[in-house]
């Protein structure tokens, strides 16, 4: 957004223009004129030397009167190039990739980039930044700012249309516009919401991983107790104590194994896999180990692959990870359909090939509302069910971080009553190569 400046030349100024600046100095040729008229009816000065003195005095009135435009004139006066500070200014904030607002000491808005707009629709020049953004916070800085002539951040959250977290950072300046030099407030705005969210998930993380871990070995520890005191000459006891205490150590083992992997896993996010795997033969392989688990919970497994080889590139023992995660939730949430199916195909994407990988259930299914976060990690449907199936609640978080280093893409289809469908999509290798 530019502002033209219809300030006329010197030589073609029209007539009013001239108007303009006798009236800026209206008091001051008066009071000269009245000043030197008694220095003449005291003697003190001849009527020609007055004269002079008047006229030069006058003409030294009327070029400050031109030279220094009153109020926000300043900064629409033109260089010697043709420039005017305000073209700059929009120049220089267009190409910010944050929104900028630029404000006189007035609170005056003199210029802003379009990405001001999106924060502050109402923006307009020429009116108060009151109006438009009306954050207390921010306006409150803005006037400490102003008054200490220093530099303020101030963070502030709005819900509306969405829940988001925003830092102003407030920078007093001042410039030299033609002959004045004129204090602005310069705001910039930079999104604090995707750096809130990962302190958020971050802590969320911390307290759900100490908490995954406090629990079982609280239990350890009661149980441990217990051995050392009442039922240390009680071998029945001590037999149940240590079943027990097993299960909760192979808990927290499991815990700390998939918080390893998932590090190792983030550690090596960007270093894509080069060699060429067979998916089919992995598919086969994880549906053979899991054979017995399906029999022992009631469930038929069934595997229908492609024939031939869908080469892909991957870590093999990633792969066969996912599956196992994949496959071992479908036994173990949707045994009560009795049924797990596991597809393996291939579709065209644009120019190229993708394999395309399914396990579906038909047990209870999932409701609407937990899909979106069923890959954060500790996020779980039903704890107590999760528990009680030696789940982790890290699972999909795994299959998540390792599709995305394998560049594929992982999609959860499922309803109340109708199963659930996990969809694993990866980039076929049109030549495979070694490892």
């Amino acid at each position: 957004m530019l502002v033209s400046d219809d300030r006329p030349t010197p030589l073609k100024e029209p007539r009013q223009a001239w108007w303009r600046r006798l009236r800026k100095v209206r008091f001051v040729l008066p009071v000269t004129a009245g000043f030197l008229l008694l220095m003449h009816l005291s003697g003190e000065l001849s009527l020609a030397q007055g004269l002079v003195g008047f006229a030069v005095i006058a003409a030294a009135a009327l070029i400050e009167a031109y030279g220094e435009p009153v109020g926000d004139g300043a900064i629409h006066a033109r260089d010697d190039v043709g420039v005017s500070l305000i073209d700059l200014i929009d120049a220089v904030i267009a190409g910010l990739p944050d929104p900028v607002i630029v404000l006189g000491r007035d609170g005056i808005v003199h210029a802003f980039n379009a990405r001001a707009l999106d924060l502050a629709p109402a923006l307009m020049r020429g009116q108060l930044l009151s109006f438009a953004l009306r954050n207390p916070s921010v306006l409150e800085a803005l006037r400490q700012a102003k008054d200490t002539k220093t530099g303020l951040r101030v963070e502030f959250f709005e819900r509306v249309p969405a829940d988001r977290w925003s830092e102003a950072v407030i920078t007093p300046i001042e410039v030299k516009a033609s002959v004045r030099t004129r204090e602005l407030l310069v705001i910039v705005f930079h999104d604090m919401t995707t750096l809130r969210q990962i302190e958020e998930m971050r802590a969320d993380f911390v307290a759900n991983a100490s908490h995954e871990l406090r629990t079982p070995l609280a239990s350890l520890s009661g149980f441990i107790d217990t051995l050392l005191g009442s039922a240390r000459a009680d071998p029945e006891a001590r037999q149940r104590f240590l079943g027990i205490m097993k299960d909760q150590a192979d808990r927290m083992a499991r815990v700390i194994d998939d918080l390893l992997s998932l590090s190792r896993i983030e550690l090596k996010a960007h270093v894509y896999p080069e060699a060429a795997v067979d998916l089919v033969s992995i598919m086969r392989q994880v549906a053979d180990a899991l054979h017995m688990l399906a029999q022992d919970r009631g469930v038929t497994l069934e595997l229908d692959s492609v024939p031939g080889k869908a080469m892909v590139l991957g870590d093999r023992d990633e792969l066969i990870r996912v599956f196992e995660n994949l496959i071992e939730n479908a036994l173990k949430y949707g045994a009560s359909g009795k049924r797990v199916e596991i597809k393996l195909g291939r579709e065209t994407a644009g120019d190229s090939e993708e394999a395309v990988a399914s396990v579906r259930d038909y047990g209870p299914g999932i409701a609407p509302e937990h899909l979106p976060r069923l890959t954060e990690r500790f996020y779980r449907v039903d704890v107590a069910e999760s528990r009680a199936h030696g789940g982790t609640g890290l699972g999909l978080a795994l299959v998540k971080h390792i599709l995305q280093r394998h560049r594929g893409r992982l999609l959860i289809e499922s309803s109340p009553g109708m199963g659930a469908t996990f969809t694993v999509r990866l980039p076929i290798v049109s030549t495979p190569r070694d490892s």
